[in-house]
């Protein structure tokens, strides 16, 4: 598979929670090696996209594809088996295991990529030094934890499924401005091991800092796509869509 080979595309698809409709025939794609950001004001729509895509909710339409394979009718387990992870934004960690049994929950076999070259494979040893934090509570369990201490170890237990791509819901909301710059340089080291990310993100800097491209949503539907360069100098869009 090269550099740039699409891994994820969603294409006209729609989401509803009970009877609303929520998301309008949204198109998107992601490649192999990059970070790609979902932008919006509250309820456009970003973590209900992340939630379609993997099948989190009970009503959808349109198709959704992964590495070559059709999920659109997939259970959240089975695209987790295909390779896509899935951070959602409220922390789901096992309160009464440790650090190290949250993490071997998470825990699938080593992944390759189509070429047959080896996909990033995570152990707790390498994701202690991606995060440092962890490492000094190996035996703390989940719920004597910070939120932030939590957003890691979510983030930790979905890299032990070795994912090629991962869904990441609001990683900078809620949590300390220093675990936010820890996010961000957890992102971007991500990236360098070739792991690509879709993230769902309202803060402009932050998506600054860690992408490459950006989707803009609002009311269910994408409104403008660009690299995050050219968001990030395109003051009308920004004011429309992404100003509170």
């Amino acid at each position: 598979m090269s550099s740039h080979e699409q891994l994820l595309e969603a294409k006209s698809l729609c989401a509803w929670y009970g009877a609303a409709q929520i998301l309008y025939d949204v198109d998107l794609e992601v490649r192999r090696g990059e970070v790609v950001a979902l932008m919006g004001r509250n309820g456009a729509g970003k973590s209900t996209t992340l939630k379609a895509l993997i099948g989190m909710l009970g009503k959808r339409r349109g198709a959704v594809r992964f590495l070559g394979h059709d999920i659109s009718k997939c259970e959240p387990h089975h695209a987790a088996k295909l390779g896509l992870g899935f951070v959602p934004e409220d922390r789901r960690v096992f309160t009464d295991l440790t650090v190290m049994e949250n993490l071997e929950v998470g825990k699938q076999a080593a992944r390759r990529w189509s070429d047959g070259s080896d996909a990033p494979l995570w152990t707790p040893e390498r994701l202690f030094k991606l995060f440092p934090n962890l490492g000094e509570m190996p035996n703390r369990p989940g719920g004597r934890m910070s939120g932030g201490e939590q957003q890691m170890l979510t983030v930790a237990r979905t890299l032990m499924g070795n994912p090629y791509l991962v869904l990441l819901d609001e990683p900078s909301e809620g949590v300390a401005p220093v675990i936010v710059e820890q996010m961000a340089n957890m992102i971007l080291e991500l990236k360098a091991q070739g792991v690509s990310i879709l993230l769902s993100e309202q803060n402009m800097h932050f998506a600054e800092l860690v992408s490459d491209r950006a989707y803009v949503l609002e009311k269910g539907q994408i409104r403008y796509q660009a690299s995050m360069a050219d968001l990030a100098t395109n003051e009308e869009v920004r004011r429309a869509y992404l100003s509170v």
